[in-house]
């Protein structure tokens, strides 16, 4: 047994690749996506550390060309979920006890696996599965979740070094457990370190985990697990099933070894979740820790004093990146009149030169919307605005789905700040604009403030660095990830922790200690180095 206090290597943002013409990581990317359209994947599930296939599967396509399929997704029963759950909650046992620095090991050692064998074949599958851009896909996929393994490894360790004060003739220690039991993970179709980084947060500190993917994001899932199992991960730590949501959750939330959720998705699901637990609670052994990130209706506000050119670029980039289907993406902004003029003009020319289609196009800014279901509601929205009243589409409002599900990037302006896509979560690229007096700048703030349920992310454009300070203060509760003079999206582990309040979820703080603190549970030792031999104190004494 090794005597030593080990501490793993200092975390560093993963570099991004360029995928400049002639690159090296372009052509090795174009060869990975060659490769993985020209073959057939077969997706079981994974329990207790045994690919499992079902006989019932479901497919998987391209969001960009619908019609091409690529592989299949095995379909879990009821009981392959109780043994998923099983499997969790045996190996947690065994997992919880190991070394915290083998447990570091595993998911350090996939970190450099993902960013030098697998880094082609993880930005193809989500290229291909999610319909990015190569940019979208290695800042997400390769960059981001290689950071969140290294950086809650490092967060781990800062945790478990943290101990409390020891008088004399006695030793004081905490020490942290896994939670008894197992972790349901439920995660998004959108972002390929969200779907990894959620069951493997809690099971590097210890739990063992029920993962349930999005089936729209199987293939990057799919490449995780491959990199997972290579790196040492222990058989049933974490055990992927995939099919009817249904199925999946009332499986695990009717077990009394639920230990907790990890969730990302929709406000009204985790509503769900939450409720379902809280009606179950008198069943479960401990009670569930619940962590969830949910929607947005994320916002830009502009003050008279921003730079105009500075506003429209974080507006297109923030609003239409990866199709607008980022929790935190531009859906709403407040531009003052003295603005609108200039902003408008160059916002329109900038949205309309957008170019959109097959994401292996490496000159294609957008590919597609992920899926048939979340077309028709951007559709929906778009084509009522284009209808007003108290709204008007000034560039894109084109929906097209013969051949892939193409949302053109599309803005609106609102004259009512209440209009319903200034309110709704819409999950597309779709901005609107709602311009305001300059002279009614503090009900401007009000509306901002109030009008939507979620608070996620927002961003504020001003030079004053008084009014600044003016706003950061009005819409302090607005939103968890605050941006000044930048677009809302594009936080960085171990620079900006994410998440949101209110509809927005727990606020716990993906990429930081503060998110692995709720996958442990803390054991304190009191050890008395020479004991009390007479239970009488001296107060009991009168002479």
């Amino acid at each position: 047994m090794a005597n030593a206090i080990f501490r793993v290597p200092p975390p560093v943002n993963e570099p991004i690749k360029g995928f400049t013409p002639g690159s090296p990581e372009k052509k090795a990317l174009k060869a990975a996506l060659a490769q993985l359209k020209g073959q057939h994947t077969e997706i079981p599930l994974v329990i207790d550390g045994k690919h499992v296939r079902t006989g019932e599967t479901d497919e998987v396509v391209v969001p960009h060309d619908h019609k091409r399929v690529l592989g299949t997704v095995a379909r879990a029963s009821g009981e392959h979920v109780d043994q998923a759950i099983k499997g969790a909650v045996q190996a947690q046992k065994e997992w919880g006890r190991m070394p915290w620095e083998d447990r570091a090991a595993v998911f350090l050692k996939a970190a450099d696996l993902l960013a030098t064998k697998y880094r082609a074949e993880m930005n193809a599958a989500t290229m291909l599965g999610q319909s990015k851009t190569a940019f979208q896909a290695e800042i997400d996929a390769a960059c981001e979740l290689a950071d969140f393994w290294r950086f809650n490894a490092h967060f781990m360790q800062e945790l478990y070094a943290e101990q409390p004060l020891s008088p004399p003739g006695q030793w004081n220690r905490t020490a942290y457990r896994g939670l008894e039991g197992f972790v349901f993970a439920v995660t998004p179709f959108n972002f390929t370190s969200i779907a990894l980084n959620l069951p493997t947060a809690p099971a590097m500190m210890g739990c063992g985990v029920v993962w349930k993917p999005a089936p729209t994001s199987m293939l990057g899932a799919w490449v995780g697990l491959k990199i997972l199992e290579e790196a040492g991960l222990p058989p049933g730590v974490i055990n992927m099933v995939t099919g009817a949501p249904q199925t999946i959750g009332d499986r695990c939330l009717a077990s009394p070894d639920l230990a907790g959720i990890h969730f990302t998705g929709s406000t009204a699901t985790f509503n769900h979740l939450w409720k379902t637990v809280g009606n179950n609670v008198a069943s479960y052994k401990s009670y569930p820790r619940v962590v969830g990130e949910t929607g947005g209706k994320d916002f830009v506000f502009a003050h008279p004093s921003a730079d105009p050119v500075a506003l429209t670029t974080a507006l297109v980039r923030g609003a239409f990146e990866y199709q607008g289907q980022k929790c935190s993406a531009a859906s709403r902004a407040y531009v003052p009149k003295s603005l609108w003029k200039g902003v408008k003009e160059a916002l329109v020319a900038q949205t309309n030169e957008l170019k959109m289609g097959d994401v292996e196009d490496f000159t294609n800014f957008m590919g597609a919307v992920i899926d048939k279901r979340s077309f028709d509601k951007i559709k929906g929205y778009v084509d009522g605005a284009k209808k007003g009243p108290g709204a008007t589409v000034i560039a894109g409002g084109e929906c097209d789905d013969s051949r892939g599900y193409f949302v053109r990037p599309t803005v609106v302006e609102a004259t009512d700040p209440k209009y319903r896509t200034m309110c709704e979560e819409i999950f597309g690229p779709v901005l609107s604009v709602h311009v305001y007096d300059d002279a009614k700048l503090d009900e401007t703030l009000a509306i901002c403030e109030s009008t939507s349920p979620y608070a996620l992310t927002g961003a504020i454009f001003a030079r004053d660095r008084g009014v600044i300070n003016k706003l950061a203060a009005a819409l302090e509760n607005a939103a968890g990830n605050f941006y000044i003079n930048d677009k809302p999206t594009g936080a960085v582990v171990g620079q900006q922790p994410f998440g949101g309040a209110r509809a927005s979820g727990t606020n716990d703080k993906a990429g930081s200690k503060l998110n692995l603190v709720r996958w442990t549970s803390m054991r304190t030792i009191k050890e008395t180095f020479v004991a009390p031999t007479d239970y009488r104190y001296p107060f009991m004494t009168e002479s």
